[in-house]
């Protein structure tokens, strides 16, 4: 049976392949939400090729598995998949990659953990410095200004999320500009981005050694930035988010020859002060129908045998 093992190569084809031709093209800056479903798609793929081929494995390793996966297939079906002709091989790829998947979601779990200590945290440093006053009660819509020197504002995660400036901030920016930062920072918001963020580091932390996860991490940091910044644009103008970014990051010297952090503001500038070129609506639509077909793929491998068999 060598299903499993044509399941696993396309698997590591479509994580060498799929990061490198994402990088290549000249469209995942111009349209990054339709470049956050491909990222999504093609991880996706590279996981459910995983997930089948554990299921074929166990399939011809062991009977108590065999049996209820094909326990409604016909008999020629069955013998299609030729379970019977593995050998020692198909359990051992079985329990490595059920490793696997149990190491991705403990690696997930966490990373949620994690992510809502530090949430809790934040939250309560932010009650104590900005207290509900009396007959507040927090929403989604709530804006939390902070006294601080740095100009700065950011989205919190959690139920309801919340929205945090400080007075630099809002000493700093001017009319719109303002408007245009609340308006980025509701768009990772409404778009859930943390869960992206979330997925990619248990990825990427879970299994260091696959360059695709973390590939898949760092694009996830850019690309939301670029997608929320989009949102903030189409509603504000693109030179306003333009000016606001500059006015929150320049005495942070991401300007200067050398940049330490926040390395991604300047290009994000830049992309702001250029003249939009989307592309057209119909090849936005054939590309998210293409990259929501990349983990159908590895469901038509594995179905194979068994339409041949009925055809």
């Amino acid at each position: 049976m060598i299903l499993p093992a044509a399941l696993l190569l396309l698997g590591a084809l479509t994580a060498v392949l799929a990061p490198r031709l994402l990088a290549r093209a000249d469209w995942p800056d111009r349209e990054p939400v339709v470049a956050l479903w491909a990222w999504q798609c093609a991880v996706a793929a590279v996981l459910v090729c995983c997930a089948l081929s554990m299921t074929f494995s166990a399939a011809a390793a062991w009977h108590a598995v065999g049996g209820p996966v094909f326990a409604t297939a016909p008999g020629p079906v069955v013998e299609a998949y030729a379970l019977g002709t593995s050998g020692l091989w198909a359990g051992t790829t079985a329990v490595t990659l059920a490793c696997a998947g149990l190491w991705s979601a403990a690696m997930l779990a966490r990373e949620i953990v994690r992510a809502r200590a530090r949430r809790r945290l934040r939250r309560a440093e932010l009650l104590h410095r900005a207290p509900l006053l009396p007959g507040e009660s927090p929403g989604p819509d709530r804006l939390v200004v902070l006294e601080g020197e740095r100009p700065d504002a950011w989205w919190l995660p959690g139920t309801p999320p919340q929205l945090v400036v400080t007075t630099a901030a809002l000493r700093r920016l001017r009319g719109r500009q303002l408007d245009a930062v609340l308006a980025h920072e509701k768009g990772h918001a409404r778009a859930r981005h943390d869960w992206l963020l979330h997925c990619s580091a248990a990825l990427a932390d879970g299994f260091p050694q696959v360059p695709v996860f973390a590939a898949f991490r760092d694009e996830m940091h850019r690309l939301v930035e670029l997608a929320a910044d989009d949102v903030a644009s189409r509603r504000f103008g693109r030179l306003t988010t333009a000016l606001a970014l500059v006015e929150l990051n320049e005495e942070r010297g991401v300007f200067g020859p050398c940049p330490v952090s926040h390395g991604q503001v300047p290009q994000r500038v830049n992309r702001l002060l250029t003249d939009p070129d989307r592309l057209p609506a119909s090849r936005r639509l054939r590309l998210t129908a293409a990259a929501a077909l990349v983990p159908v793929v590895p469901v038509l491998v594995a179905l194979a045998p068994g339409l041949r068999a009925l055809g």
